[in-house]
């Protein structure tokens, strides 16, 4: 049996406004979680979360851009693409033991038929490093 892997935000699950039945093992993947974070997901993996120094850059440019008058989830994705955010995270995944561990973990626990829903901050309208990891570890997947 196998189980899947999904994405969503933690306002998202705080409102009801996230597609769950219930089944499903909320994996939070945040650097720095707050405490009500935790109080909204089952687990958190941190290394699975973007370089401190990768969202503190892209925090600066998308509030640079704001003062320029972008309106927040236009500057947050401007300033996604000016950092290369993709790129950099995809290398983070790659380059990182932790993060290929945790991957390889989350992998083993879905072919076991969890499903997993990996979980932060940004909205739908923003773009997110869970996205990227969600599609990371469908293939991850697929190869085995």
């Amino acid at each position: 049996m196998s189980g899947g892997v999904r994405d969503t935000y933690v306002a998202a699950i705080q409102h009801g406004l996230a597609d769950l039945s219930g089944d499903e093992t909320l994996v939070g993947v945040v650097r720095e979680p707050t405490g009500w974070f935790h109080a909204a997901v089952d687990e958190n993996r941190p290394e699975l979360g973007p370089p401190s120094d990768l969202l503190a850059e892209t925090k600066r440019r998308a509030e640079d851009l704001q003062m320029q008058g972008l309106c927040e989830e236009g500057a947050h994705n401007a300033a996604w693409d000016e950092t290369d955010f993709a790129d950099r995270y995809r290398t983070h995944l790659d380059e990182s033991e932790a993060a290929q561990q945790a991957i390889t973990d989350l992998a083993d626990r879905v072919r076991d038929g969890e499903t997993v829903v990996l979980v932060c901050f940004e909205g739908e309208r923003k773009r997110c490093h869970r996205t990227l990891l969600r599609e990371r570890l469908r293939a991850r997947l697929e190869r085995s």
